[in-house]
């Protein structure tokens, strides 16, 4: 399954690979077919989550009420939806062709 998958109601899966408590928040590549992010923020109370969120949002310049965890909560793999942008979009914006 490719990392970015337009779904038929207009939003976008995210598959993630999520590396918390990382020396800074960036896109590190790909990893066994998921998008790899590393976040600062700790596994705690959400903290990574949370931070997952922020940082998609920045770099795809949306709200953060535009992009939600669907799957993996408390997982390093996550599937986030993402509201507002076609898959093109969202792959030019995190530079990945």
């Amino acid at each position: 399954m490719p990392f970015v998958c337009q779904q038929a109601n207009g939003a976008v899966l995210l598959s993630l690979y999520v590396q918390p408590r990382a020396a800074r928040n960036q896109i590190v590549g790909l990893h066994d077919g998921a998008l790899k992010l590393a976040i600062t923020a700790p596994p705690v109370d959400g903290q990574a989550n949370a931070a997952v969120v922020a940082f998609l949002a920045d770099t795809l310049s949306l709200a953060k009420k535009d992009i939600v965890i669907r799957h993996g909560q408390s997982s390093r793999r996550k599937q986030v939806v993402v509201h507002g942008l076609t898959a093109a979009v969202i792959r030019e914006r995190l530079a990945l062709g």
